[in-house]
């Protein structure tokens, strides 16, 4: 047999590590999980776990979104067609997740303290449910187009945000309270709100120029989190880097980009470890229902990438990322020729006209 890599080695161990860890979370729950048992379980070192992850809810938030995901990549089922049918398979297939007994389980109960214990993950999820939003939103939008110009339906998806989750922190705090059936009809309704929604916002006005460029564009293949498959930027479009504090400017370069452009929001952070996987987790919480509920033409456009490294930022110029970089660029035959790095760079980019740039 051949002998592994370090690199293989590193990736078996990690895939061991998380094994492990989901099992003892589901036994002790996230306060009583040691990792020192953890550590026993697949016969390594505390160290050896640490080298792979640098806390315990960095690895916890690592477990759930390894969960979410797999649910998320094996969904099957019959989309609605209106948005009061897909509204109401979204929530059906939210609350298939309630767990039977009215109460939560131990592996999952932690999550809501464990994103209010740091002001950095609290406001990280802040701006990930708004990215949640805008991709609810954009397949509304998709389904149906507003009668009105410049209408969209963000602000419908934000109620029904708030409706599916307000309806899973009650149930950990009052178990039987809710009634699945309810939250289904409730998020159906939600489909006829008139909440006189309409973009754009008046502070794009003050969005900086992009500089016209001309480099070369050599992005790594990458995993779109939506779509829940690999895909090349390599094409035409728009990439916008952003981090997890400035995840809603995705709207603005996707709403500000020419029809047919390629989106691609590329998440970054200064703490990967544990906000990487917590924006992983609430992506494809919301996706995993979005793809059930949707029909395939109705998917958001907008790919959502996780940049783990910062490759990807790199290849894009940004060489350092935090949780505040807003960056975008456009790239056309493989190459970038458009670049802005500030607050309102996506709205920029996207909306950058070569032939106005040059005069």
């Amino acid at each position: 047999m051949a002998r592994l890599t370090r690199a293989e080695q590193q990736a078996r161990n990690r895939a061991r590590v998380l094994s492990a860890a989901r099992k003892e979370f589901a036994e002790h729950g996230f306060r009583d999980a040691k990792v020192d048992r953890i550590a026993e379980r697949v016969d390594l070192t505390r160290g050896a776990v640490y080298s792979n992850f640098p806390g315990k809810r960095a690895l916890y938030f690592s477990v759930l979104a390894e969960g979410a995901e797999h649910v998320a990549q094996n969904v099957r089922s019959e989309p609605g067609h209106t948005p009061r049918a897909v509204l109401g398979a979204l929530a059906r297939a939210w609350v298939s997740r309630f767990p039977l007994t009215g109460r939560p389980s131990l592996i999952g109960s932690a999550l809501t303290p464990e994103i209010l214990a740091g002001d950095a993950n609290r406001d990280a999820f802040a701006q990930l449910m708004r990215l949640n939003a805008i991709l609810l939103g954009d397949a509304l939008e998709a389904l149906e187009p507003p009668s009105e110009p410049g209408g969209r339906r963000v602000r419908v998806a934000e109620s029904v945000l708030t409706t599916l989750h307000g309806a899973r922190q009650v149930l950990g705090i009052a178990p039987g309270f809710v009634d699945p059936f309810t939250v289904v009809r409730a998020c159906e309704r939600l489909a006829d709100l008139d909440l006189d929604d309409a973009w754009p916002p008046p502070r794009l006005v003050y969005a900086p120029s992009a500089g016209p460029v001309d480099r070369e564009w050599s992005p790594p293949e990458v995993f779109d989190a939506v779509r829940r498959r690999t895909v090349s930027l390599a094409g035409d479009g728009v990439v916008a880097v952003l981090g997890v504090g400035r995840l809603e400017a995705a709207e603005e370069a996707l709403r500000s980009a020419p029809e047919g452009v390629e989106v691609t929001a590329v998440v970054v952070t200064d703490d990967p470890a544990e906000r990487i996987p917590l924006a992983r987790l609430a992506v494809a919480d919301l996706c995993g229902c979005l793809r059930q509920a949707f029909p395939e033409s109705a998917w958001p456009r907008l790919r959502v990438v996780f940049d783990e490294s910062g490759r990807i930022a790199a290849a894009a110029g940004v060489t350092a990322v935090g949780d505040a970089t807003e960056a975008a660029v456009r790239v056309e035959d493989g190459r970038i020729t458009a670049r802005s790095e500030a607050p309102g760079a996506c709205h920029a980019v996207a909306s950058f006209d070569p032939i106005t740039a040059h005069g």
